[in-house]
């Protein structure tokens, strides 16, 4: 590097002239840099005084007029002309088409409008374009230096590169300064762009520094900017060549031309670019060939504009040079084939971007490379740089439904902005997998024309600002309180409280009288404390090491924890409830939809608009979770249908500790949601003016169509997966990058302060405010009570009079006139008919549908679903009966007498699962209707294992949810094999505490009658019967339903002496006829049909009826550590503890599987069973 200490500033030494006078009035008013030039003596004095005139001075030859004397910046510009001619110098000129230049600078700024970056200009791009040519031409670089007398040709290994900047000076005139980007060459584009803005500002602020002007070593000048074609600038001393750009136009022959006609002919703007070089170091074919270079690059060579793409992060190809294509000129009468293909391919292109645009979408906050896709390329069309300006039939692009018309054409070059803009911004859409042409056109009237994009308004965007920093407060708040704790934050994706905040106030817009919400841990205390209006003393009470205290139960987690509120927006009240959840990730979705589906009827709601359910996921849990998909599938079901559901997808990119990319095998999350054709929005969660569009759109097109809906909010999770654990340890580079990124209130405040929407100061006052709310409610903690609705009282008189049975019996055998009932079902009604007539006998099915029409009669709803159900796994029910001529249904239990209550039963999808879910969700939401859900076979229900363990069992507890929710699940060992014979008793005897459940395994249809008219607010789980529905032995009589009660233990009904009884068989279910087949007269059976609450009373009662030497077997045909046996066991050894017996099991031996699936075999196995228990 050349010595620095006495800089030449050439150019630039009327600035130096002009600080130094300001250093003399006031030295503290410059900058240090220039101060301590100053203050040490050293002044460059111009060019002037380093290099000799080139031309004696002369006598100014006389002139009439005033004489000005050349001051300041003035003279030194005269100053430093004079010492340019000193330079042997020589300048090349070549005139380019800027077509490819002027497409990509189009192409960079759309995309650098849509993400808020300031724009490039085509100096950028020039620049940038002189610095990559002098890899190949680095002489332009070089220098010339005398020492000792002796020329040298200084060789650079670094580009200082000078940027010509027009700067006012004190006096007003308009002068050129000349500061430089150091090191130019070791730059990225990005980095360049940084820089020379960064130069120019300060130049015009004023606050260069000494620094900037040092050791210059090559120029560019654009004398264009005033209308200058071409230009020969001064070369200064130390430098081997100035570049000057003219002025960029058409070319003077075409600048009348009509647009249309210069488009039609392919005519591009043109830029004269000269080179003006020291020609004792450089020559002329050189720096003909340097400008060559410089041309080659600014039209595509070299990967030029790829590589700015690239830096930039832009998601599209660009353009480059390549001639025109052949097309029809209008009335010369030539093929209009070409011309034809153009259009279509434009008309291809439109859906392209309509289909695939979200996949270039500036989605990431933190900036993950875009991708480029080949079908948004116009040129895999056939489309070129020329065919830009040219007009096509954009169809119905852009259509503005206020006015109805789309632009019946527009330029290439408008239909691609208006696409990218719509689809590739920070919003991407996917909807054309919709199947309803109307409900794709509603999109695109709302996504494509220009109105759609206005911006939001002041209140609105200050309303934004300050969800977000609510959101972002509360979570430093507790984060600094309360360290260690697990909250599982928000941070990093507070844009989801703007985006529900908007859910929720436009729904109270639209009258909507209640929004439930589901969602998991994540960010649910954020929810809590600034959607739902918990105070915040209240949980942060539940940080403080004090145990909720509730009414009953053990209650659970903070973070699981549900509540309800009223919110007002605009004098519209809005209910607003979160239901409680487990850590199981999305087993809440479908309890939510079945929560929201009787809230809609009880309100009337038949177009299913003023309960919405809006349901908050993770993005690893809505790919990987089953349960997902299921409910999914629901939401168009008539029995399940809530009208869709919003879904908002809090996507921070990682899963604990999993990255996507080994999470799902598609490329968003969202994919699942395709299935139901739902439309999925995909946001940057940075820009939280594309989340509140997307948020609108969604609601409104869930309240258009009825439809699920998806918002995907791609963000990022500030701390691990809870605030305990280092993510560090997986994901180091991107946790870095995290800890680098500023919250998005600070992007979006820095926003709104640049573009004078609203000032630093108002946002520091905000702060202030949300902080002083919070440290004031956490010196007045208020305690946190769970409390419940009281259990409805258990209902013991559940006979009903003959004269309600008997209307029940007439609307069951009656059918409409013109209902051409199935000849097989014939009998079976009237099987019915006869048989209440005689008092009996009543099987199991004909007791059932007795039940639920005594029900609906009396004014209790009943619901029954599950797979099958209408007709019964088994045949059996006959809920539905289908006319045999034209298939119609008709359901006699909806059509007993006026005025009765509903009787729904629906066939459900093939789902335990979420339909489970979704039935003690419509128990939450409906107390006062009998809900019931019946498995196919009992074991099936394993498939919903987390909502019976998660919800049914404990919910009570955890979160003082009371449920009367019935499961019917089919069970009895018959030979149908492992996954056909148990409905697992022991699993739910093992769930059983706390009063929690009932469980029951009744062996009469008159037990089943009263026990489905038993109701209580307590889940009651029935062992339902296969082969007792019809047994000769498994019946009732009429009188045992107008009468009595469900009995929980059934003594010995024959005629045995209790004193000659040697043997007490206790047991449950089926296996009782069994029994009863083989029993000898010294052997009494009783049978436990409620197995919980167990009857200890009653079991006592049957055991003191016999002498206390009689032996007391339990009995049962499952496996021994299967089925009852371990519990009755516990129940029932402490009530023989005083005669000192001790209870003997009988049943099969211990088996890893449930039953055999050889019918031989479990034959052999049952007669064993039965045996052992007489021997």
């Amino acid at each position: 590097m050349p010595d620095k200490s006495g800089p030449g500033l050439g150019i630039n030494a009327w600035l130096e002239d002009e600080l130094y006078q300001e250093y003399l009035h006031d030295r503290a008013a410059i900058d240090e840099s220039w101060k301590a030039l100053f203050e040490n003596g050293h002044r460059t004095n111009g060019l002037a005084a380093q290099v000799p005139s080139a031309r004696p001075e002369t006598a100014p030859p006389p002139v009439e007029g005033d004489l000005e004397p050349l001051r300041g910046p003035a003279a030194a510009v005269a100053r430093n002309m004079e010492a340019s001619l000193s330079i042997p110098v020589a300048t090349s000129q070549r005139t380019i088409a800027v077509k490819v230049v002027d497409e990509n600078r189009t192409i960079i700024n759309q995309h650098l409008s849509v993400v808020g970056q300031s724009k490039v200009s085509y100096t950028h791009l020039i620049a940038w374009a002189v610095i990559k040519a002098l890899r190949a031409y680095p002489n332009l670089n070089s220098a010339y230096v005398e020492r000792d007398g002796q020329a040298f040709r200084l060789r650079r290994s670094y580009v200082n590169f000078g940027v010509a900047v027009d700067v006012a000076g004190k006096d007003g005139a308009r002068s050129l300064v000349v500061p430089n980007i150091r090191n130019a060459e070791k730059l990225n584009f990005q980095q360049f762009l940084s820089a020379y803005d960064d130069l120019v500002a300060r130049a015009r602020a004023g606050k260069l520094t000494l620094e900037d002007f040092q050791d210059t070593t090559i120029s560019l000048t654009n004398p264009g900017t005033v209308g200058t074609v071409g230009s020969v600038p001064r070369l200064m001393p130390g430098q081997g060549a100035i570049i000057a750009t003219g002025a960029i136009d058409y070319p003077a022959e075409f600048q009348g031309a009509a647009p249309e006609t210069r488009a039609l002919l392919g005519i591009s703007k043109v830029m004269t670019i000269t080179c003006t070089y020291d020609h004792r170091i450089i020559q002329g074919a050189e720096s003909g060939l340097f400008l060559a270079r410089v041309q080659a690059l600014l039209q595509g060579d070299s990967n030029f504009y790829e590589d700015i793409f690239a830096d930039l992060r832009l998601p599209y190809q660009p353009a480059k040079w390549e001639p025109d294509r052949s097309t029809a000129l209008p009335g010369a009468g030539a093929d209009q084939l070409p011309a034809a293909a153009k259009q279509a391919a434009v008309l291809q292109l439109i859906n392209a971007y309509r289909v695939r645009g979200h996949l270039i979408a500036d989605l990431d906050p933190l900036g993950s490379k875009p991708s480029y896709h080949p079908e948004l390329d116009p040129a895999n069309y056939g489309l070129t740089i020329w065919d830009l300006d040219r007009h096509f039939i954009t169809g119905s692009l852009a259509m503005d439904e206020r006015d109805g018309a789309p632009y019946p054409t527009a330029t290439l070059r408008e239909i691609l902005e208006i696409l990218r803009q719509t689809y590739c911004g920070k919003m991407g859409c996917e909807y054309m997998n919709i199947q309803v042409p109307e409900q794709k056109r509603w999109l695109q009237l709302r996504l494509e024309p220009a109105s759609a994009k206005a911006p939001l308004d002041s209140a609105t965007r200050r309303r934004i600002l300050e969800r977000l920093i609510e959101a972002e407060q509360f979570e430093h708040f507790l984060h600094s309180r309360y360290v260690g704790h697990k909250r599982f934050s928000l941070e990093g994706a507070e844009t989801a409280i703007a985006i529900l905040d908007e859910l929720l106030r436009r729904a109270a817009q639209q009258d909507v009288h209640e929004v439930v919400i589901g969602m998991a841990h994540r960010g649910r205390l954020n929810v809590l404390a600034n959607l739902i209006g918990m105070p915040f003393g209240q949980i942060f009470s539940s940080f403080e090491s004090e145990e909720p205290t509730s009414v009953q139960g053990s209650g659970d987690v903070k973070y699981h924890l549900g509540a309800t509120g009223v919110r007002t927006f605009e004098g519209r009240e809005l209910v607003v409830s979160v239901s409680p959840n487990p850590s199981h990730l999305e087993a809440v979705d479908p309890v939510v939809e079945g929560i929201v589906r009787p809230k809609q009827d009880r309100l009337g709601d038949v177009e299913r608009r003023r309960v919405i359910p809006l349901l908050v996921h993770g993005d690893a849990a809505f790919a990987g979770q089953g349960i997902v998909a299921e409910t999914l599938n629901l939401s168009q079901l008539p029995g399940y249908c809530t009208g869709g559901t919003i879904h908002l997808i809090i996507n921070n990119q990682i899963g604990f500790t999993t990255p996507p990319e080994e999470a799902r095998s598609t490329p968003y999350p969202t994919d699942v949601a395709r299935m139901v054709q739902a439309p999925i929005f995909h946001v940057n969660g940075d820009d939280p003016e594309a989340a509140i569009r997307a948020a609108r759109l969604a609601f409104d097109y869930r309240q258009r169509f009825n439809k699920d809906v998806v918002i995907d909010m791609i963000c990022y999770r500030r701390h691990g997966h809870n605030e305990t654990d280092d993510p560090s340890y997986t994901q180091p580079l991107l946790y870095r990058k995290i800890r680098e990124h500023p919250s998005v209130a600070t992007l979006y405040g820095q926003r709104l302060v640049r573009e004078g929407a609203i000032s630093q100061e108002e946002i520091d006052s905000i702060r202030r405010r949300i902080s002083e709310s919070l440290d004031a409610a956490h010196k007045q903690p208020v305690s946190f009570v769970l409390s419940a609705p009281g259990p409805a009282p258990e209902v013991h008189s559940t006979a009903v009079d003959h004269a309600t049975l008997e209307r029940v019996v007439e609307g069951l055998t009656r059918f409409p006139a013109d209902f051409h009932l199935h000849p097989k079902l014939r009998p079976f009604v009237e099987r019915r008919r006869e048989a209440f007539e005689k008092g009996g006998p009543i099987d199991w099915a004909f007791a059932e549908a007795l039940a639920f029409g005594s029900l609906v009669l009396q004014g209790t709803p009943v619901r029954l679903s599950g797979q099958d159900s209408s007709r019964g796994t088994f045949s059996q029910r006959h809920a539905i009966f289908y006319d045999y001529e034209n298939g119609h249904e008709y359901c006699p239990l909806r059509h007993l007498a006026p005025g009765q209550a509903r009787f729904d039963v629906y066939d459900s999808s093939l789902s335990e699962n979420a339909v489970l879910g979704f039935e003690f969700g419509y128990s939450l939401g409906d107390p006062l209707s009998l809900v019931l859900w019946e498995a196919q076979f009992g074991d099936f229900a394993n498939g919903a294992q987390v909502i019976i363990d998660q919800f049914i069992a404990g919910a009570e507890s955890k979160w003082a949810q009371p449920s009367g929710l019935v499961l019917l699940l089919p069970h009895g060992y018959e030979g149908q094999g492992p996954e056909h014979s148990s409905a697992r008793v022991e699993r739910f005897l093992q769930l059983c505490a706390e009063d929690n459940l009932r469980v029951i395994n009744p062996t009469t249809p008159a037990q089943y009658f009263h026990a489905l008219r038993r109701r209580a607010r307590k889940p009651l789980i029935i062992f339902t019967p296969k082969s007792l529905l019809r047994h000769h032995r498994a019946v009732s009589t009429v009188s045992e339903l107008t009468s009595g009660r469900f009995r929980e233990v059934i003594g010995e009904t024959g005629h045995i002496e209790p004193n000659r009884v040697t043997r007490l068989l206790l047991c449950s279910g089926k296996i009782y006829y069994d029994l009863l087949e083989r029993q000898p007269e010294n052997v009494a059976i009783a049978r436990i049909e409620q197995l919980y609450p167990f009857p200890h009373a009653e079991v006592q009662d049957v055991i003191m009826r016999y002498p206390l030497t009689a032996e007391v077997v339990w009995v049962q045909e499952e496996p021994r550590n299967m089925g009852p046996w371990r519990f009755v066991q516990e129940q029932v050894q402490p009530l023989l503890a005083q005669s000192r017996r001790v209870l003997r099991y009988v049943g099969r031996p211990e088996s890893a599987s449930t039953a055999t699936g050889s019918h031989r075999r479990h034959t052999e196995e049952q007669k064993a069973v039965v045996e052992a228990a007489f021997r």
